[in-house]
């Protein structure tokens, strides 16, 4: 649970992180920071994304700017990268962390409620990608896209569709753009994680006693849930130089969540050991 890179591996690197203010993005940045990274933080929530970077300043040491940006609106992503580009000369690197969920039976949902975390994922991903890739282009400047997305946007899930759609898009978006912009020394990545709980988003998800209901760690091989340092452990390897030659990929990390829940008899690791003791005797006959 400890940082894994090098002290000084962004130095002089600036990384910027949509929805950077709360949850993951917030310990992420955290550690972007610690490793000597310049940080740039948005989201809508001006007071939420201040008080982060104040916070963070302290804790590290480090130069951080928080710019509140809506990124379902092209012209705040501009004006979000023309201030970042004056405070620090250059974006070298873009998490694209923005997003939503709603869980419920999808024909509950109103085309409204499916628009907005659609807007959100994907177009708010791919807005921010647009403009920041036609800025390195045309200055010839090498850059990193990193992008969160989910395991089920490529197996799907009910209840979550509208995300689901959102994240699939995410995921042709990273792999598409792999290839096409590659030869602008333009690379392309994304995560995929499993249950890291927040205190905020699990319990919006998840109100009342549905959490305990329904403990992701139960679901998980390796039996606990994810720990925020893992996740931006594997951020920052993908950001970093050390990752020059990873490109198009997404990676897993859930503790063997989605293997295990994707196996047909994967959930015969219930039956007690008397079960497999009978099982076992009537093969024998």
């Amino acid at each position: 649970m400890e940082g894994m890179l090098k002290p000084g591996t962004f130095k002089g690197k600036t990384i910027l992180i949509t929805g950077g203010g709360t949850g993951l993005g917030r310990s992420m940045g955290k550690y972007l920071m610690e490793l000597g990274a310049n940080l740039v933080i948005t989201s809508r929530k001006k007071e939420v994304i201040d008080k982060t970077a104040a916070e963070l300043k302290e804790l590290t040491g480090g130069r951080i700017l928080s710019v509140p940006c809506d990124v379902r609106k092209y012209e705040e992503i501009e004006h979000l990268l023309n201030i970042s580009e004056q405070e620090f000369g250059q974006i070298d690197g873009v998490l694209n962390n923005a997003a939503g969920n709603f869980i419920s039976p999808t024909e509950r949902l109103s085309h409204r409620a499916f628009d907005i975390i659609v807007d959100i994922v994907l177009r708010g991903t791919y807005y921010m990608t647009l403009a920041m890739g036609k800025r390195w282009i045309a200055k010839n400047h090498p850059g990193t896209f990193l992008n969160i997305v989910t395991t089920y946007a490529w197996t799907g899930s009910g209840y979550v569709v509208p995300s689901a759609c959102g994240k699939a898009g995410v995921l042709a978006l990273t792999r598409s753009l792999a290839v096409e912009w590659g030869k602008y020394k333009i690379r392309c990545n994304a995560i995929a994680p499993g249950p890291f709980p927040t205190e905020g988003a699990w319990s919006r998800l998840m109100p009342g006693d549905l959490a305990s209901k329904f403990d992701p760690a139960k679901r998980i091989p390796l039996h606990r849930v994810g720990d925020h340092q893992e996740l931006a452990n594997l951020a920052a390897y993908l950001l970093s130089d050390f990752s020059g030659y990873v490109t198009g990929e997404v990676i897993t990390i859930d503790g063997g969540e989605w293997l295990r829940n994707g196996g047909e008899f994967s959930h015969l690791e219930e039956l007690p050991n008397e079960m497999w003791d009978q099982l076992e005797k009537s093969r024998a006959k």
